[in-house]
């Protein structure tokens, strides 16, 4: 993969595999649609390289973001997770992961899949934005206030608009690579 690349995907190896091959790129599959938005919460606080690098264990210590799996963990899970050095061991973040699989598994049911719930948030398809450069580029949008607002209410924890629109970015509703960036086309 070459090209120029978004200003913060230089910054390490990990940064740059995923920029290049996964950030942006429209995503429809329930179980990645589960784990991005399971990963976006526990990033709160924290930059996305930390989460990148532990992100094989994250699928490791939840069972490869299965949610059927996660909802039945009960307080000996979540105490084994809480010694577990290779995730983010904050007892809100992997009780907010247990209760946000249960309203996941609730909005497939209601929707048939998470997907078709996430989708008329952007109108049907991916926004593709124009930012020359990384500055420009929001934290949030009034599609992930509402994604946010809808998710919440629904009981997802670690659900706010930032992290709504860090989730959005990562699996394509929103193209916010720069257009000068490689992929900006790409991912269209």
């Amino acid at each position: 993969m070459g090209g120029k690349r978004c200003a913060w995907a230089d910054s390490d190896p990990l940064s740059r595999t995923y920029h290049d091959e996964e950030w942006g790129v429209p995503v429809h599959d329930e179980r990645k649609l589960f784990e991005f938005i399971m990963l976006e919460g526990m990033q709160a606080g924290l930059n996305w390289a930390t989460i990148l690098k532990k992100r094989d264990n994250f699928r490791l210590a939840f069972d490869d973001f299965d949610p059927e799996k996660i909802v039945a963990y009960d307080k000996q899970k979540v105490a084994d997770l809480l010694r577990d050095k290779g995730i983010i061991r904050n007892r809100l973040k992997i009780e907010a992961a247990i209760s946000n699989a249960r309203a996941f598994l609730d909005i497939r049911r209601e929707y048939g899949s998470f997907d078709s719930f996430l989708r008329p948030f952007v109108g049907g398809k991916p926004k593709k934005n124009a930012w020359k450069k990384l500055g420009e580029i929001p934290a949030t949008s009034p599609e992930s206030d509402a994604l946010s607002k809808a998710l919440k209410s629904r009981g997802f924890k670690f659900a706010g608009s930032t992290i709504c629109y860090a989730f959005m970015q990562a699996v394509g509703m929103v193209n916010d690579h720069t257009v000068d960036c490689f992929r900006y086309d790409q991912v269209s």
